[in-house]
């Protein structure tokens, strides 16, 4: 079977808008996907889904296969992602979006499952098609699974990223929300100059993934900005819009702001130039087509208070941004690490995401609590969404030794069994339902939360040929 539906029914997921937290629509979209095939399905409070399909006949005492997948994306470059289509197209062998985040984590890897669950010609056993909410940002779907939810116990994620490797081991992740309080004072009113400072163009791309490419972090270069025009000028801050997902690292950052007028004012005016001058030298060869913009704006009626402000930028002062250690026992890979995802005024406080990942559970857990008392400390209120754990799958088990050779007579080749710096939701299966094994594959998709978002339509078509051979050895 070619992979013609599988293009097909990924166009059909990406005309339905599914930022997180607002899967709805896309449940929907299963649900009646699995009404039209008459299969047996289920949908929990969370909007997870999991569609049933009977084993090929001759099959049906096969061992029941799971193949994972989330229905959430993260929606970069969309003013308004729970009304945004995606528009995809072809180029030089590759899928993108034009101008968003193309939705191919994890678009592509759920067609690949519906198509299976179309198919008449496929051989397979008793399947289960689990598609988990939420995943992307906090990963509530996978926590609040009832452990009768599958029957399965080998699982085909299909949730990865690197062609050329299985997944065999991910990361534990924090996520965390900080409220630093704000007091709306009035905005002064005499001899003041209103500016907008931007940082865009920033690569950003996925905060486990590509968090030791050296990137820079918008959030932080207007930090830095911020920095120096507080040292010399008294600033007031109105609105703070910075960084665009809780896991991506911030490509692009806005302050509407106030000064005196005069040498302040200059001195503002100046940082476009220095500010330039300085992403060029540090960060021309990571993000190329980063840029400050200062400009001149409206004033607004109300700013932040002193206080708020000075906490906001001690805090950013002190919480990491990036690797904090690299692993000694897997070469080449982040063990620890930390991003500040979003900052933004809100109406009675300043919002401040962070995410942490580490493939060591204490390390994790002690980081989140530093990061937490931190802000804390400066009066906010700090609560976790999200603490998922590390996961490592034993590399010697038979399922991922099948799944090794399933490449090897399939493409030729044998993938690299490694553990990534992200989160998957294996951790949460592996607590939850008891004796799983997971083996995670997937396209070759290059800067996933990114609007740069692409995936090598190549690598789909062989993916898709292992998944099948996967589903009939697994039959027999």
């Amino acid at each position: 079977m070619s992979t013609e539906r599988v293009f097909s029914i990924f166009k059909e997921l990406n005309a339905i808008p599914r930022p997180s937290h607002h899967e709805e629509k896309v449940a929907e979209f299963l649900c009646e996907f699995a009404e039209r095939l008459h299969l047996e399905y289920e949908r929990d409070p969370a909007n997870c889904v999991v569609i049933r399909k009977p084993a090929t006949p001759g099959h049906e005492q096969a061992e029941p296969i799971v193949l994972l997948n989330h229905m959430d994306m993260v929606c970069v470059g969309m003013d308004d992602p729970e009304n945004t289509p995606i528009e995809a197209y072809v180029e030089d062998g590759w899928m993108k979006a034009r101008g968003t985040s193309l939705g191919a984590d994890n678009g592509i890897g759920l067609s690949m499952a519906l198509a299976v669950l179309e198919s008449d010609d496929i051989v397979h056993g008793p399947l289960e098609v689990i598609t988990t909410t939420n995943e992307e940002d906090g990963m509530s779907g996978a926590s609040q699974l009832r452990p009768t939810f599958i029957q399965g116990r080998k699982v085909i994620n299909l949730d990865s990223e690197d062609y050329d490797t299985m997944t065999t081991g991910a990361a534990g992740a924090c996520l965390q929300f900080h409220e630093i309080p704000v007091t709306r004072e009035p905005a002064p009113t005499v001899n003041q100059q209103w500016f907008r400072i931007t940082i865009s163009g920033g690569l950003g791309g996925h905060s486990g993934v590509d968090i030791n490419k050296g990137r820079a972090s918008a959030i932080l270069t207007l930090k830095r900005v911020l920095h120096f025009v507080h040292l010399l000028c008294d600033v007031r801050v109105a609105t703070l819009r910075m960084g665009e997902a809780n896991a991506s690292i911030a490509s692009s950052a806005e302050v509407v702001c106030c000064v005196p007028i005069g040498g302040p004012a200059g001195f503002v005016t100046q940082q476009q130039i220095v500010t330039n001058n300085w992403l060029k030298f540090n960060y021309g060869q990571t993000d190329p087509h980063i840029q400050c913009k200062v400009e001149k704006c409206e004033p607004e009626s109300t700013v932040i208070d002193r206080k708020a402000f000075n906490a906001l930028m001690e805090c950013l002062e002190g919480v990491p941004q990036g690797v904090i250690k690299m692993s000694t026992s897997m070469p080449d890979t982040v063990e620890t690490s930390n991003n500040i995802g979003i900052v933004e005024t809100r109406e009675n406080c300043i919002f401040v995401s962070t995410h942490t990942r580490s493939f060591d559970d204490e390390v994790l857990g002690r980081l989140s609590e530093h990061i937490a008392d931190m802000f804390k400390a400066h009066g906010a209120d700090s609560h976790q969404v999200m603490m998922a754990p590390a996961w490592q799958e034993n590399q010697s088990s038979d399922f991922l030794k099948l799944t090794s050779d399933t490449f090897n007579d399939v493409l030729g080749w044998r993938p690299r069994m490694v553990a990534m710096h992200f989160v998957l939701e294996a951790g949460y299966f592996v607590k939850k339902f008891p004796g799983i094994e997971i083996a995670s594959i997937g396209p070759r998709i290059v800067e996933p939360h990114s609007t740069s978002e692409r995936v090598e339509l190549s690598t789909i078509e062989d993916i898709w040929k292992v998944l099948l051979e996967m589903l009939s050895r697994l039959a027999a």
